[in-house]
């Protein structure tokens, strides 16, 4: 038991945009790779990342990041990142042309939605989202209030009899 914590421990942390959830309806999800420079990929396997301001864009058929804060390295040299640069997004050809289809349609978005490594590389989660009215986040706030109440009562009232 005691390796399982160690190596969760290790593992880079997850970067979350918790915001967007509230903010759009994801439609659907792509996982992209993210071009970085050296001292990018140490500052976010640090957790010194920030993707709450962060949205995508088509150029030139090409998917851009921009915005995403990557706080530069501390032990860096005069060579560290910009802290907001635009950084290209590697999708597949099949990939950019759906989101080109979505983008081109009104209220539709390309929003950043978690930042992780998998087998050593940097990949974030990008949906494709429409951005919510107030009533929408409302209702959503209901539904979560009256699940968490019910989750209470279960839990409350619920016993084992041996």
């Amino acid at each position: 038991m005691a390796k399982d914590t160690a190596k969760k421990k290790n593992q880079p942390p997850k970067i979350q945009n918790r915001k967007a959830r509230h903010d759009y309806h994801i439609d659907e999800t792509f996982e992209a790779g993210v071009a970085l420079k050296g001292t990018e990929v140490k500052s976010i396997r640090a957790g010194k990342a920030s993707l709450n301001e962060a949205f995508a864009y088509l150029q030139n058929g090409e998917v851009w990041l921009k915005n995403m804060y990557v706080k530069p390295y501390e032990f860096g040299t005069h060579n560290n990142h910009d802290e907001r640069r635009d950084r290209k997004l590697l999708l597949k050809k099949s990939e950019i042309r759906e989101v080109d289809k979505y983008i081109n349609q009104k209220g539709f978005a390309l929003i950043p939605l978690k930042l992780y490594f998998k087998r050593g590389y940097a990949k974030i989660l990008v949906g494709l989202g429409r951005g919510k009215k107030s009533y929408d986040k409302r209702d959503d706030i209901k539904e979560k209030d009256a699940k968490r109440e019910l989750d209470r009562k279960i839990k409350g009232s619920y016993t084992v009899n041996l």
